[in-house]
């Protein structure tokens, strides 16, 4: 437990103060924002806000960790090394992308074929690792499994190993790309994933506290290494609380997808080291919403344009917009909401989709133990 203060509050000091020197440093460098032409004209303001912050997110996580291990004297699990590994890779497929955005001043990176393929990487190696033998503890538990899982794995069907690897990349890239959406308002994403990695930091606490490997039982959990990943998941809400100081509105420095992505990423190793994999889309639902809410403007906008069967039978033109602009948050301002108005609402839907998730998933152990 000492290890999960010490990873937390080291995480948002680093955080804190490195940030600030980050700002000072990418505003030396010309490091601005591009920004998109066809959006809100209130982010025109924002343009040349120094970017690429997320890197601070990553460096203050890294460090925070591996000092609370180094002062309580324990040795990194592998369970640890596997998220840090999808943290730090899916950060690198973002700064490569924000460093080509800054560079050209354009709000073009990355094609998004280039991007998912370094994301498609790092997801696989990631998987093949987690549910590699190698791996097995004494226990033969593997970071990750070869089930489908919820509040726990569903061992009634076992994955092929190939689709297993299938479902992990489905769920790292899903999530990478639903915090890159989401990131789109000052403190948007970042004080939505402070609730979110607050939430993984409970629930590994109390897979540790109900482990089989402490006592075996019913309803025991069969994750390796939960306490690990509790130093982790606080490492990383204390230096998103750090981040958020210097990100919130009027933002002196945006995540960019170095922060977006490697977020997402650890989102999904959290889901999937945990056996947690559907619980996230509760835990993280405003994400889903706001990734919804772009696959139904877009399918819809295509679909009207592509049938005339579709436009008969729901009475619209071609070409036609469910919100006036995606992702969701845009749509609002576009209605006349103001920003710290968005964000600040939506943190509220973030807490009760997180109070949510967390009362599912205590309710099922008290029930299967009742």
């Amino acid at each position: 437990m000492r290890a999960i203060l010490f990873g937390g509050g080291l995480s948002l000091l680093i955080s804190l103060l490195g940030t600030r020197y980050a700002i000072r440093f990418f505003t030396r460098q010309g490091f601005g924002q591009p920004i998109r032409d066809d959006g809100p004209t209130t982010h025109h303001v924002k343009r040349g806000t120094p970017t690429m912050g997320g890197a601070v997110i990553v460096l203050a996580t890294v460090i925070g960790y591996l000092a609370a291990k180094l002062i309580t004297g324990q040795w990194p699990s592998a369970s640890a090394m596997l998220l840090l590994f999808l943290l730090v890779g899916l950060g690198g497929v973002g700064f490569l992308d924000d460093f080509l955005k800054v560079s050209r001043q354009h709000n073009l990176g990355l094609r998004s074929r280039a991007k998912m393929i370094g994301q498609t990487v790092v997801a696989v190696v990631f998987g093949f690792l987690a549910l590699s033998p190698a791996l097995e503890d004494e226990r033969g538990w593997t970071p990750a499994s070869h089930h489908l899982s919820f509040i726990r794995d569903y061992e009634r069907f076992t994955l092929p190993t190939i689709v297993a690897i299938l479902l992990i990349w489905v769920i790292v890239t899903g999530a990478s790309n639903a915090v890159n959406l989401a990131d789109g308002l000052d403190g948007l994403a970042t004080g939505a994933s402070i609730l979110v990695f607050a939430a993984y930091t409970l629930v590994n606490i109390w897979q540790n506290s109900q482990s089989c490997a402490l006592e075996a039982g019913p309803k025991c959990y069969e994750v390796r290494d939960p306490l690990d990943l509790a130093v982790i998941a606080a490492a990383l809400t204390g230096a998103c609380f750090g981040f958020l100081w210097w990100n919130a509105s009027p933002a002196q420095i945006m995540m960019g997808d170095t922060g977006s992505l490697a977020l997402g990423g650890a989102m999904a190793g959290f889901a999937i080291m945990t056996r947690t994999e559907l619980l996230l889309l509760i835990i993280g639902g405003l994400f889903v919403v706001i990734t919804l809410s772009v696959m139904i403007q877009v399918s819809v906008f295509k679909v009207s344009r592509a049938s005339g069967l579709f436009r008969s039978i729901f009475k619209v033109q071609p070409g036609h917009r469910v919100f006036r602009m995606t992702p969701l948050h845009h749509h609002f301002e576009m209605l006349g909401w103001e920003q710290v108005t968005i964000v600040i609402r939506f943190w509220i839907v973030t807490g009760l989709a997180v109070a949510t998730g967390l009362g599912i998933f205590y309710a099922e152990w008290v029930a299967g133990v009742g």
